[in-house]
């Protein structure tokens, strides 16, 4: 039997991270043949098998690395960050275009806005794999132009569902998910370090958003005001298109038709921890700008509230990324994730009773959210062959789009219950971000039983 031509490429993976996903392989002429678990390996004519690899090398830096970075990191300020701002519409929408409607039922726009950018990671993160970021980019940037202008012009409920909820949306899932998946095939020392600082991008945009789309509603109106904000975000969707690029392939586009991406136990538990804390997480963003007015807190102050909670994730997105590429992706996670529910359960259900305190927790939940948010990926990443970041973090996601769809609407209708209380809904939001922190946990014991081994 004659030596098969086989073609299988493979990274050497960080300690506890996911082995079994060296199965792309391509075998032209050896029929019935099983795919290889380990790495791949030529067939001799005495059946003996020798070891055979190609090892992805990642730049760690340089120009075109450091170039997806910032292209990220704009693509992030002006889709995340905007999505992170729709605390800003919901309370603009309560008092005046949609105002004979209830919160819970204003909040189905924002819960799509997430279901369906969310959702479509999975597709995004299959065609990203096979092509590349480019292709995905451009047509988010087209969406991203069609559904601020639509938002803008909307009179009725149903057309912000569709502008607002489903198409804009939808444009930053095709702006997200190529950006962070470009940077995971460029580092790997400095993985969560780069995406830290990428992500960070959306809580700065968090952050001036709410300040400069509540000036603009009240200077020129609401429709301007959309549309100002969206054609100068416009720009800079142009220039993160232009500017992320991935590493080269170790494969042709389509030479792997049949990878499969067979979650174990580890990427289970993971999601469903995320899945878990999904439902709570966005709750603050949503309904923190009704509280402080809930507080007697002033129209135009309230909005800064917001504005600090995304101020917040800034730090909380950069910091603990970088200080995880030293300590682990994993041991930063799940303590992030438990904060987040914790400040909830004390800080904003106890203690805060004014602006003062508001602003602190706002503060304090920012940063562990923006810490769980930017650990997230490279954890996926950990775990994961290069040929499988996109499609697991697309996975993920797409698995994240139902309780983050069900989270702020279950929010509004216990808000309502409570006859304007809002206790039942910060302690939904905290309970619920504290069961899926200790899934995450257990997802790390799984990989390394010891707690405080680097993971």
């Amino acid at each position: 039997m004659s030596v098969v031509d086989i073609e299988k490429f493979s990274q050497k993976p960080p300690a506890g991270s996911f082995d079994s996903g060296y199965e792309c392989s391509r075998l032209p002429s050896l029929q019935n043949a099983t795919q290889p678990t380990s790495p791949v390996r030529s067939i001799s004519e005495s059946g003996t098998v020798e070891l055979l690899t190609y090892e992805h090398q990642y730049s760690d830096g340089g120009l075109k690395a450091n170039l997806t970075v910032l292209g990220a990191f704009i693509a992030l300020f002006c889709t995340f960050g905007l999505l992170n701002a729709f605390g800003t519409f919901q309370a603009w929408y309560t008092t005046h275009q949609l105002q004979h409607m209830s919160p819970s039922t204003i909040s189905w726009i924002g819960s799509l806005q997430l279901w369906v950018f969310f959702f479509s990671g999975w597709p995004i993160g299959r065609v990203f794999d096979s092509y590349g970021p480019t292709c995905l980019m451009v047509a988010g940037t087209l969406c991203y132009l069609v559904s601020i202008l639509a938002t803008s012009f909307s009179v009725h409920y149903y057309q912000y569902v569709l502008s607002q909820g489903i198409l804009f949306g939808l444009s930053v899932g095709l702006l997200f998910y190529p950006s962070l998946a470009s940077i995971s095939t460029h580092f790997l020392k400095y993985r969560a370090t780069a995406i830290g600082i990428a992500v960070a991008g959306s809580g700065l945009g968090g952050v001036v958003y709410p300040i400069v789309l509540q000036h603009l509603f009240e200077t020129v109106g609401f429709g301007w005001g959309v549309r100002i904000s969206g054609l100068a975000s416009l720009a800079g969707c142009v220039a993160s298109t232009l500017t992320v690029k991935s590493a080269p392939s170790p494969t042709q586009p389509g030479s792997c038709p049949n990878l499969k991406i067979l979650p174990d136990a580890r990427f289970s538990l993971l999601s469903g921890g995320s899945c878990l804390a999904a439902l709570g997480f966005f709750i603050p963003f949503f309904y923190i700008v009704d509280y402080a007015r809930h507080l007697s807190i002033s129209e135009h102050t309230s909005f800064y509230v917001l504005a600090v909670l995304n101020a917040g994730g800034v730090l909380g997105r950069i910091a603990p990324a970088a200080l995880s590429d030293t300590i682990g992706c994993f041991n930063l996670l799940a303590p992030s994730a438990f904060l987040c529910g914790l400040s909830c359960l004390i800080l904003w259900f106890v203690t805060a009773k004014s602006l003062a305190t508001l602003m602190l927790f706002a503060a304090i939940y920012g940063f562990f959210s923006g810490a769980f948010i930017s650990l997230v990926n490279p954890c996926v990443a950990q775990i994961s062959h290069i040929r499988q970041i996109g499609t697991r973090i697309g996975m993920l996601y797409s698995m994240l789009s139902f309780p983050s769809l069900l989270g702020s609407p279950a929010a509004g209708a216990l808000l309502s219950r409570g006859h304007g209380s809002f206790d039942g809904l910060i302690i939904f939001s905290g309970s619920t971000i504290i069961a899926g922190s200790l899934l995450i946990l257990v997802a790390k014991l799984l990989i390394e039983p010891r707690l405080f081994a680097r993971v």
